[in-house]
């Protein structure tokens, strides 16, 4: 079964859908508004929302390009996840954790923590931070070169799924009479001694309904393909076209196998950034209003993050200039350059700058240029399950273009949520299963 997922984050996930006049530009900083889309999605069925984070700003690390979208304004995760753990009761909540700048036991336990709050809906994104300007909040100089962060979020990983499984299922056995609260033989101590880490353990939080929670990935280069190949049970991606994505679905399945792992232990789920409308024409028009509120300073500085280099010295409508490998975002950096060797006619930064000579297809937050999918529900879906059936995608993370034409308020899309509710009601349907529960081990 196709999966589906839904990408919080306040105002929208296109940099310049705050400045939409029906958007509330302060959204990202309003715990009611995050409850309202939370619940609206667990209405809608989807499997799970996920929320990313950075300990530093998305994008440029320039108070002037700062000041141009709402990348200073985000709440802390964990804790937004806490509250909406709280108001929801079947929706999986997923979540992103830096291996690079914290460590092992913190995250084991506020995660297991936040799985026991939900009674077991929660998964944990691991990024090794894409952002190198987060070093410069942790006592660093720099950011770690990208090889060594990767060996040393595999280790992470390792500490933390050791510490989840400090006490066995029945370890606790509450006995008030006898005095005994639980059996000692079945509490395991890590004593874990590694290149990056020593930790004894135990974890003080029970093991959760689901065992551990989720481990979820998003990496898409070289080392972090391994990496979800060894470890990760989800893998957001950012492939452009169905060709693209069947390639690389055969391949992280591949790498999945020569790691001792079944193959569909790992769910592969692309983005996709949404517009909807009653026609195809309405879609495009509410696209082509929200791309002309890029500001000019903004679209060029956010793809040049992305590919580590100025484009601002360069034409809008030429080649995309050969890059270097940067030490940051390296399968974002891959994916946008073959975009630009693939489609030369059409380049990236036609559609970040202000230069409208071609409709723009492309655009998002972050500048992650992820292909729009625009129009009626219907059409989108199709689509999406062409992927699914192709062998391609295994389900389907949904970011929207801005807070107000997001799942809440097409009428569309509305029209299918009453329809859902009502067959709950009636007895014909019943919630979807949280990807987080699907995935239970032990």
């Amino acid at each position: 079964m196709m999966k589906l997922g839904f990408f919080l984050y306040g105002t929208g996930h296109h940099i310049a859908s705050w400045r939409d006049p029906g958007v509330m530009p302060n959204a990202n900083q309003s715990f009611k508004h995050y409850i309202a889309i939370t619940r609206t999605a667990e209405r809608g069925l989807f499997d799970f929302v996920f929320n990313a984070d950075s300990n530093s700003t998305f994008g440029p690390d320039d108070p002037d390009i700062w000041k141009r979208t709402t990348v200073s304004m985000r709440l802390e995760p964990l804790t937004l996840l806490g509250g909406l753990a709280a108001v929801t009761s079947h929706i999986g909540l997923i979540s992103t954790a830096t291996t690079t700048y914290l460590d092992p036991f913190h995250v084991a336990r506020m995660f297991a923590t936040l799985d026991q709050m939900s009674e077991g809906r929660v998964g944990w994104n691991v990024v090794t931070s894409s952002a190198a300007s987060e070093a410069l909040n942790f006592s660093h100089q720099a950011h770690a070169p990208h090889d060594q962060r990767y060996e040393r979020a595999a280790e992470f990983i390792q500490v933390a799924q050791g510490l989840w499984d400090t006490w066995e299922d029945d370890a606790h056995v509450l006995d008030q009479k006898g005095g005994l609260f639980f059996h000692s033989e079945k509490l395991h101590l890590l004593h874990h001694k590694g290149k990056h880490f020593q930790v004894r353990g135990p974890l003080m939080v029970p093991r959760s309904p689901q065992g551990q929670p989720v481990i979820v990935q998003a990496g898409q280069s070289e080392a972090g393909l391994e990496l979800a190949a060894r470890t990760a049970e989800v893998l957001f991606t950012v492939s452009q076209n169905l060709a693209t994505s069947k390639k690389f679905y055969t391949d992280l399945k591949d790498r999945t196998a020569k790691c001792g792992r079944a193959p569909d232990s790992i769910k592969v789920m692309p983005g996709v950034l949404t517009v909807v409308g009653k026609t195809r024409d309405e879609a495009k028009e509410k696209f082509e209003r929200l791309q002309a509120l890029i500001h000019p300073e903004l679209g060029v500085a956010m793809l040049s993050d992305i590919v580590a280099l100025d484009l601002s010295k360069y034409p809008l409508d030429g080649p995309m200039p050969d890059v270097p490998l940067t030490n940051s975002q390296q399968g974002r950096q891959k994916v946008v350059m073959d975009m630009a060797r693939r489609e030369p006619d059409d380049p990236p930064a036609l559609h970040a700058g202000r230069n409208r000579a071609r409709p723009p297809r492309r655009g998002g937050h972050r500048g992650r240029y992820r292909r729009c999918a625009g129009g009626m529900v219907s059409r989108r879906r199709s689509r999406r399950l062409q992927h699914h059936a192709a062998g391609a995608a295994g389900g389907l993370e949904r970011v929207r273009r801005a807070c107000d034409s997001g799942i809440a308020a097409a009428p569309v899309v509305q029209d299918a949520i009453r329809r859902q509710d009502a067959a709950r009601e009636s007895g014909i349907a019943s919630p979807r299963q949280p990807l987080c529960g699907v995935l239970r081990r032990g």
